[in-house]
This record gives structure tokens, C-alpha cells and sequence, in this order.
């Protein structure tokens, strides 16, 4: 019975802390806000509950005082509870609220601090806080005070006589307030300020202005919370150290529907561009109930010949299975080892295989041409290890050459909606820049999730296949295939959709 109380970060999902980043992992409940980055929530247990109270202005899912008590109610149950706040909870995030609930209920609990959109934003629009040549510390100040109180707290002479950096949050409907009480107190309005909008996620906009211009400068950029405010001589720095907003991705939204244990690259890799990345995997990779059927082919596996993985997924729950067994890589010494592109043979080579075979083409045709160009003998069968349902063209073509081939389940896939409400969001507000699809199998899927009447509706959307079969299935489907890279890999699909996108 325990309850965490996490930082979130400020909406980036790679600045969450690794302690967080643990708890998540091992937590029975989450409960997290509006703010909180929703792809973090890959990183909990797929069995846990997840709970959503989020709150924006005029919006409460959960009043604060329910909020309290529910995670009261959920340590009572004698689980370990993981209370997910954007930003830092300390830090205008009414965490200090909810620890005093705790400590008052007698419910142990620890705050796990996360980064601020305070300082968070401004670095990511390219303004440092404190300079030796400018400033020398900054304040932070809440731009929504309670609103039951009868008057302000601020001491408004003093903060714009401090020579502090100002960062105001929360602030954007009270924005004209703060510029005119700034400068009737004493600060210049020509003083350089600057807006954040959704600062370090793919959304972020800025805007610099002056102390008096920035009130009519918002309004007509339209910009709303959640906003960070900046007033100082830092913001002149923007011009040269905006970092963020320059990165070829910056601003697209891509979907990525791999299954979660494959999709660790391409995110990594359209995150450092710049993209805003929705893991919507449209499978999830699940080991099969009954294994009896691989099993004794791996009791028996000197008979095969030949031993052909098409997959890293088919690789690894080979292995598993071969372990299980107390068998290892030494077992396979009589069969010959075929990988169907790059991604499985660096599967196979972390078990100290070094395939015999990786055709030209990564695709069961190119396959199956060069097997036959090897002239193999016939009369020891070929073992294919593959997903239980899959394309049949391989065992199909190499049977019709007379081959004996063994196609035996090691996983399966299964349907995953998880991220559907999410992609439509996007999709409805003009957002999506690109779907990936890396098999025909996503493509289907994912289908099933989302109409191709519907992506058929917004011409900005680009759909992105690894190759021509892929690309094929969206064809089939009334879709067009507006990107594909010539050699089909990962890889190769990641360059080709970055390439596509910056110049859009």
C-alpha cells in the first residue's frame, strides 16, 4: 500500500525521470491528468488499471477533494498507486494538496519530482532562464491565484523591480491583467516577453512580443492555455538558440502501428526529428496457449533441413521455446538458417547466428526465388516458424516446387484498440501528417480501427508502406501508398517518410 506521486515532465515523454519511469512499470493503478503525456502510459503493466481525472479550466473529469479520495480508496485496496501529474506535482500541480490528504488518511506516499513546464518550455523555445550577461534568477509565479480570494497575493512592485526573469502559468486568460499591473509598477513595456504554447510536445508555438504588445499579439495568434508566460531580457535570445522549432520533423504527427515490442526504433527515431509520434499498434504480440506442436518439432529438429524465420518476433519465441526445453543454439547444428531481411537477422545473430540465406528482396517471393537458385536436395523437410496467422505465398511456392515444409505457430497477434480515441482526435482536427504500416497485417488491422472511407476524407494525411505487398494492401483498400522507400526495411521507411514530410 503505497502512493507515488510522479512528475510527468511537461509534455515531452522522454524527459520522464528514470525512478518515474520504474513505478509506472510496477504500479497496480494509475491516475493521471490532462497534462500528462499519454504515451507514457506505455510504460505501464498491461494489467493494470489506468485512471483517468484530468482537469482543464471549466473541464474537472474529478474535483480535486474526489481526486484525494480516490487515491486514498485505491491504497486501502492495498495497492501501490502511481498518481501521474504533468510537470513537477510540487510546482503549481496541487500535489502538496494531495500528499496532506495522505498523510492525514495514514497512507504512506512519496513525491517523485518531475521538470517543469516552468523551465521546460522556455529552453525548449530557445530562452534560458538566467544568462551571466542578462539576468541572475528567475520567478515563478502562478497566473490563476484561488479564485475565492479576495484580493492578490502578488506584490506587483516588487516583481517588476526584481531584474528576475518572470515565468508566469496558468496565466493566458489573465494576460492583459498581468502586462498592465507589470508596467504600472515600474517595468519597461518595451521589456522583451514570449508565449509557449504546449511547450516541448509537437504542438509547441512561440511568440515573442513586447511587454505591452503581447496581450493583442495572443489574442490574435490565438493562443490559449496551457501557455507559459516569459518576461525578461532572456527572451531576447530566442532568435539564436530556438533549437526545437528548427528540427526537419517539427510540427507532423505521425502514427506508428507496429506491435509496442517492435516499435522501439522507428518512435526513437521520428521523436529526435521532431515529430510527435502515436504508438496505435494495431496487434500486440501474445505467446501462443499451446506450444505441444513447436515443441516436438524441437525435440526432433535434426530431421529439418532447412529452419526459415521471416520475423524477429518468430526468432525470439523460437528460442524461448528452445530454452524451455534445455536445448540451445547447439540444437540447430544440422539445419541451414534462412532470415528474411536485416531486422531477423539481427534477431538471429544475438543467438550467435549467422544466416545462410537473406534474399535480395525482403519479401517471401524474392524468397523463395533465391532458395530455388540453390538447387537444395528435397528430401529433408524445411521447418517455417512464423506467426499463427500469416501470408501463405512461402510454404504455398516452395511446396509447389516440391519441397516439404512444416509451417508451425510460435506466436500469435491479436487485436489492439487502445490508441483509437487518440488517432481520431487527430485525424478530425487536420493534425495527422502520416501513418506507417511496416506488414499488410497493420494495414488490415488497423482497418478494422479506422475506416478507409474515413482516411479517405483528409487529403493532408500521407499513408507510408515498407514495401510493394504492404503497399499492395492499401491499394486493395481504395488507399493510396504515397510513400515507400526502394529497399524495404525500417530503416529505409523511416529516411523515406522524413524526407517526404520536411519538404511538406
Amino acid at each position: 500500500m503505497k502512493v507515488y506521486l510522479l512528475g510527468a515532465g511537461p509534455g515531452d515523454p522522454s524527459l520522464l525521470t528514470l525512478k518515474a519511469r520504474d513505478i509506472l512499470a510496477s504500479a497496480d493503478v494509475i491516475v493521471y491528468d490532462a497534462l500528462a503525456s499519454p504515451s507514457l502510459l506505455n510504460h505501464c503493466r498491461r494489467d493494470a488499471e489506468i485512471l483517468y481525472v484530468g482537469k482543464v479550466a471549466g473541464n474537472h473529469a474529478l474535483p480535486q477533494p474526489k481526486i484525494n479520495e480516490l487515491l486514498i480508496a485505491k491504497a486501502r485496496e492495498g495497492k501501490t498507486v502511481a498518481r501521474l501529474k504533468g510537470g513537477d506535482p510540487y510546482i503549481f500541480g496541487r500535489g502538496g494538496e494531495e500528499a496532506l490528504a495522505l498523510l492525514e488518511a495514514e497512507i504512506p506516499f512519496e513525491e517523485v519530482p518531475g521538470i517543469s513546464s516552468t523551465i521546460a518550455a522556455p529552453a525548449y523555445a530557445g530562452i534560458p532562464l538566467t544568462h551571466r550577461d542578462l539576468v541572475s534568477s528567475v520567478t515563478l509565479i502562478t497566473g490563476h491565484e484561488k479564485a475565492e480570494k479576495d484580493h492578490s497575493s502578488l506584490n506587483w512592485q516588487a516583481l517588476a523591480q526584481s531584474g528576475s526573469t518572470l515565468v508566469f502559468v496558468m496565466g493566458m486568460k489573465n494576460l492583459p491583467h498581468i502586462s498592465k499591473e507589470l508596467m504600472a509598477a515600474g517595468l519597461a513595456p518595451e521589456t522583451p516577453a514570449a508565449l509557449i504554447y504546449r511547450g516541448t510536445t509537437a504542438a509547441q508555438r512561440s511568440l515573442v512580443a513586447t511587454l505591452r504588445d503581447l496581450p493583442a499579439r495572443a489574442e490574435e495568434a490565438k493562443f490559449t492555455n496551457p501557455s507559459v508566460i516569459v518576461v525578461g531580457q532572456v527572451v531576447s535570445l530566442r532568435d539564436e538558440l530556438n533549437w526545437f522549432e528548427k528540427r526537419p520533423l517539427f510540427g507532423k504527427s505521425i502514427v506508428v502501428t507496429r506491435a509496442r515490442e517492435q516499435a522501439s526504433d522507428i518512435v526513437a527515431s521520428f521523436s529526435d526529428l521532431g515529430a510527435e509520434v502515436i504508438q496505435c499498434p494495431t496487434i500486440r504480440i501474445a505467446p501462443l496457449a499451446d506450444y505441444s506442436e513447436l515443441d516436438a518439432a524441437l525435440a526432433a529438429i535434426e530431421r529439418y533441413q532447412w529452419i526459415f524465420f521471416t520475423s524477429a518476433n518468430a526468432v525470439d519465441f523460437f528460442w524461448q521455446r528452445l530454452a524451455a526445453l534445455g536445448f540451445d543454439t547447439r540444437k540447430l547444428a544440422q539445419a541451414s538458417i534462412s532470415a528474411m531481411g536485416p531486422g531477423t537477422a539481427k534477431a538471429l545473430a544475438e543467438h550467435g547466428i549467422s544466416p545462410d540465406l537473406i534474399p535480395q528482396r525482403f519479401v517471401a517471393e524474392s524468397l523463395v526465388t533465391d532458395f530455388l537458385a540453390r538447387r537444395e536436395d528435397k528430401t529433408r523437410p524445411i521447418l517455417l516458424p512464423r506467426a499463427k496467422e500469416a501470408r501463405d505465398i512461402l510454404p504455398e511456392r516452395l511446396r509447389a516446387e516440391g519441397y516439404q515444409v512444416d509451417v508451425i505457430p510460435c506466436y500469435e497477434t491479436l487485436p489492439d484498440a487502445s490508441q483509437k480515441a487518440r488517432v481520431e482526435e487527430l485525424l478530425n482536427e487536420g493534425r495527422l501528417s502520416c501513418i506507417t504500416f511496416a506488414s499488410s497485417s497493420t494495414v488490415r488491422n488497423f482497418l478494422k480501427l479506422i475506416s478507409a472511407d474515413t482516411l479517405g476524407r483528409h487529403p493532408e494525411l500521407k499513408l507510408a508502406a515498407i514495401g510493394p505487398v504492404t503497399a499492395q494492401t492499401l491499394q486493395a483498400a481504395g488507399l493510396p501508398c504515397h510513400i515507400q522507400p526502394e529497399t524495404y526495411t525500417i530503416k529505409a521507411l523511416i529516411e523515406a517518410v522524413a524526407c517526404d514530410l520536411s519538404r511538406s
